[in-house]
């Protein structure tokens, strides 16, 4: 089987995406089941997706897919009928369509084997993942939202969390899922008598979270079906109203989909209410804040003075500067403040 890997300059893949007239759709979905050969799964499924125009990322594992992709929209129904046929697990598996969708979220197509979809840090051979919570449908959210008796637990990371979550959410403040996991067990520890209602972007955090708790011997465990995304599209269909306030944190270009017009968070330089985020525009930083208008102006979409002047940096010069980062594992993480 041939072209199994992108081989084209992501400029002219993104020039590529920019010129495209056609619409895109993006969809994220997941799906926790068995995959005794993940690579040959991932080599057969890449090349379907390559002759669909998919573009996104998609991880791999034998426990199961998570994917996060867009599509021409005239192409919408040949990926369903593709998925769907992949293996008898992806039979009908639910499928989220984006809130807020200009198309030009991902403009090449990136497929990768890992050892798990979602990095858990869980080594206890007696964890089953299949054994998760009760799903809540976006009118049952609805119903116990507000409850004394009922708490609901953010399980993506602080920047997520931070422009927006479900009104008196719990945030577990962490930047990663194998941190947050311990540390939402022991945050719960003296509410074993509440319901747990886990909830996250699409799904497949919370509801391998929901496992996780119930294996920790937590008994009332739920989760948002499918997730925000879920949760605000049904929400909007059956004209609920909508618990979840602010925007949607999303890992593609978008970096967010607006929900409601609540703005939470404010400008990480300047303090401005905002809730844009963006990656520093130094390469040799790349961090992720939120940032204003006005100061994007200013410090020319970076994150700070010092970041604004290597910016400017000879390019000899900047480049050192990076390959002297790259020697420290973490520094090009979310995990910096």
């Amino acid at each position: 089987m041939e072209n199994l890997h992108n081989k084209i300059s992501n400029k002219e893949l993104k020039e590529r995406l920019m010129a495209e007239t056609e619409p895109r759709t993006t969809i994220s979905f997941y799906k926790y089941f068995n995959i005794p050969d993940a690579q040959a799964f991932r080599d057969e499924l890449y090349q379907k997706f390559v002759d669909l125009g998919v573009f996104g990322r998609v991880y791999i594992a034998t426990e199961g897919i998570n994917a996060q992709i867009s599509v021409p929209t005239s192409n919408v129904e040949a990926l369903k009928e593709t998925i769907y046929a992949a293996d008898p697990a992806l039979d009908g598996i639910r499928l989220n369509y984006a809130i807020d969708d200009d198309g030009k979220s991902f403009w090449v197509l990136r497929m990768k084997v890992r050892d798990k979809v979602v990095a858990d840090g869980i080594d206890d051979p007696t964890f089953d993942p299949s054994d998760v919570g009760a799903y809540l449908k976006a009118a049952e959210v609805n119903e116990m939202m507000g409850r004394e008796d009922t708490i609901f637990v953010d399980m993506r990371n602080h920047y997520e969390y931070e422009v927006g979550h479900f009104k008196d959410a719990l945030e577990v403040p962490s930047t990663t899922f194998r941190e947050q996991l311990p540390m939402a067990v022991d945050m719960l520890q003296d509410s074993k008598d509440k319901n747990i209602v886990m909830y996250c972007t699409g799904g497949i955090r919370c509801e391998k979270a929901s496992a996780y708790m119930k294996h920790e011997g937590f008994e009332n465990v739920y989760h948002v079906e499918g997730g925000i995304i879920e949760y605000a599209r049904k929400a909007e269909e059956e004209g609920l109203p909508l618990e979840f306030i602010g925007k949607n944190f999303v890992f593609d270009e978008r970096m967010g989909e607006r929900i409601t017009d609540d703005v939470l968070s404010h400008c990480h330089q300047c303090g401005k209410v905002n809730d844009d985020h963006k990656n520093c525009h130094n390469p040799a930083c790349h961090r992720l804040f939120i940032q204003c208008p006005e100061c994007d102006e200013k410090f020319e979409g970076c994150c700070s003075e010092q970041c604004q002047t290597e910016m400017h940096l000879p390019k000899e010069e900047l480049n050192k500067l990076i390959q002297e980062r790259m020697k420290d594992k973490d520094f090009f993480t979310k995990k910096r403040a």
